[in-house]
């Protein structure tokens, strides 16, 4: 699965299931963009983690809901490492678990216009390049939230959904240029937003006491997100585009 010679940028690459990814394609090979919005210091360090371990990677400032910082994010990363082959919308904030009724409408933009248009920005800021390269890759981190569409989550809810839609659209339209376009949807996993999510939730202080009642007894791992990713970009990926893969151990209800 090497991805030696090729650009990545992760978007929410510093934390979480963002940082999974971005060490993942490092350790593949990649040069990983990392993107962050705020937390300068977790990229940065995410940043030195790569080098530390023998990889390439470098952190790069934008706000995926800006198209004008996303453009010049998108023309920096050109300019120091070459046009990004790999792309994953993996950035995204969770809703305040309000009804419809309730929601407030910044909230509502705020949260579609991460999930959504951030996505779309950034495809259309670097296909264009992508289609010259030997192939290209479009990754969403999406959600079985997709799959649910659970109440008290509208923006969470259309958002994600949005961002399939995006997906979908995309592996029709740059199939011909040697570009595939997948989705990997997650369930819970240990992460500060996945913690934060069922504290509020079920009232739980520590992700990992639900081990026993999960998966293969654990809670899912960026890692193990990241492993699908990795796999997806790769040569052994041949001929997989269009595509949703939910990496949630079989479902929350196994047992």
């Amino acid at each position: 699965m090497s991805l030696a010679g090729r650009v990545a940028l992760v978007t929410g690459g510093g934390r979480g299931v963002g940082k999974g990814i971005s060490m993942s394609l490092a350790a593949a090979g990649a040069t990983v963009a990392v993107n962050y919005r705020r937390d300068a210091e977790a990229a940065a360090a995410t940043v030195a983690d790569i080098i530390a371990n023998g990889g390439k990677a470098q952190a790069y400032a934008a706000s995926v809901d800006d198209f004008e910082q996303n453009a010049e994010m998108v023309a920096a990363i050109e300019a120091d490492h070459g046009a990004v082959g790999i792309l994953v919308n993996n950035a995204g904030i969770a809703s305040r678990g309000q009804s419809v009724v309730d929601t407030d409408p910044a909230e509502m933009r705020r949260v579609v216009a991460t999930h959504a248009f951030g996505p779309h920005y950034l495809a259309s800021l670097v296909v264009p390049k992508m289609r010259g390269l030997d192939r290209g890759d479009i990754i969403m981190i999406s959600s079985v939230a997709t799959r649910s569409l659970s109440g008290y989550g509208a923006p969470y809810n259309m958002g994600k959904t949005a961002m399939e839609a995006l997906a979908y659209t995309l592996a029709k339209e740059e199939r011909e240029h040697g570009i595939r376009v997948n989705i990997v949807a997650p369930g819970l996993v240990d992460t500060d937003m996945g913690q934060r999510l069922i504290h509020a939730v079920q009232g739980v202080d520590d992700i990992r006491t639900l081990d026993e009642s999960m998966p293969f007894g654990r809670v899912c791992q960026p890692e193990d997100v990241a492993n699908v990713v990795r796999f997806l970009v790769s040569n052994e990926n041949s001929y997989l585009t269009g595509e949703r893969l939910y990496c949630d151990g079989g479902g929350q209800n196994l047992r």
